[in-house]
């Protein structure tokens, strides 16, 4: 007789690896379908229109757009998923019953579904079924979209359409260097792409602008690759106007007499800063609201000798 000796790391090896086989219950793959367009930057222009190449006017509004191209590729993507249901080995308790109890019913709706000619559904039928086998397996649980994980199996990728796109958009709220004589300034567009020119604010209020014959205006991207450059021309009669209306809207007012104020008004409107000449009358009347009789003096003195009239 012969004795045989059993070699228990070996069982543990066979046990380890049928319970790893049968632990994950495979479920049907699942797939994905996603339309993609990659774009490939080919071009990017600036351009900055400054509509007429004389300005004759303290303030002029200026748009700067961007054109980008690109060549744009579709993409049909379809990802595959594989299922399964994770092993829990404490969920055996109540699927084993379940699974005995499932296989008997499921052969009973068998049974049942030849009398009534195969009118049951196959969840049913079949159903049961495997749901039973899975359930009295005790290295796998039964299916459960619940706990279903998911692994990429596969991705396939079909390209389609390749074209040219071409895009037309605001500069917007991005720098444009203006440069004026010796000074440079950084000033913003707004969210549509306009740059507001007021050379009686500032940062032209605080320079000497009788000299300065043009504004060069000049936008470029992030990386520099993409510039744009455009000049106005200031007319002298324009600039012999804003150099005198600085003083006149700047100057000190506090040391001034009343028929100086009226004069400021007065010559801001002939000059044809008429804007100006309202938002100073009205600085006036502000600074003089806590002296009512200075203030009615002001009133008087402009109507007198500057026909203008306030609404009291």
């Amino acid at each position: 007789m012969s004795t045989r000796s059993f070699s228990w790391p070996g069982v543990a090896a066979l046990c380890g690896a049928c319970l790893l086989a049968g632990c994950a219950n495979q479920m049907s793959q699942r797939s994905e379908h996603e339309a993609r367009t990659e774009r490939k930057p080919i071009e990017h222009h600036l351009s900055v229109d400054i509509g007429e190449p004389l300005m004759d006017q303290p303030q002029r509004r200026v748009r700067v757009m961007e054109q980008a191209t690109f060549e744009a590729t579709d993409f049909d993507v379809t990802r595959r998923y594989d299922r399964y249901t994770p092993y829990q080995a404490w969920r055996e308790f109540y699927e084993v019953p379940l699974g005995a109890v499932a296989i008997v019913g499921g052969v009973a709706a068998n049974a049942l579904n030849v009398v009534l000619l195969g009118r049951l559904p196959e969840n049913v039928t079949h159903g049961w079924i495997n749901y039973g086998f899975a359930g009295i397996n005790p290295f796998m649980n039964a299916q459960s979209n619940g706990r279903a994980e998911q692994n990429l199996a596969a991705i396939d990728e079909v390209q389609g359409d390749k074209r040219q796109e071409v895009t037309l958009e605001p500069w917007a709220e991005k720098p444009v260097e203006v440069t004026a004589g010796p000074e440079v300034y950084a000033l913003n567009t707004d969210r549509k792409g306009y740059l507001r020119l007021n050379l009686l604010d500032a940062p032209f209020a605080d320079q000497e602008l009788q000299h300065v014959d043009r504004l060069v205006l000049t936008a470029r991207d992030d990386d520099g690759t993409s510039r744009a450059t455009a000049t106005l021309q200031l007319a002298l009669t324009l600039r012999t106007r804003v150099t005198e209306a600085h003083k006149l809207i700047y100057d000190d007012l506090e040391d001034d007499e009343v028929s100086q104020w009226v004069y400021r008004v007065k010559r801001l409107s002939q000059l044809g800063f008429e804007d100006e000449a309202n938002e100073l009358q009205q600085s006036l009347l502000e600074l003089t609201h806590n002296d009512p009789e200075l203030q009615r003096d002001f009133i008087k003195v402009l109507a007198k000798d500057a026909g203008r009239k306030v609404d009291q």
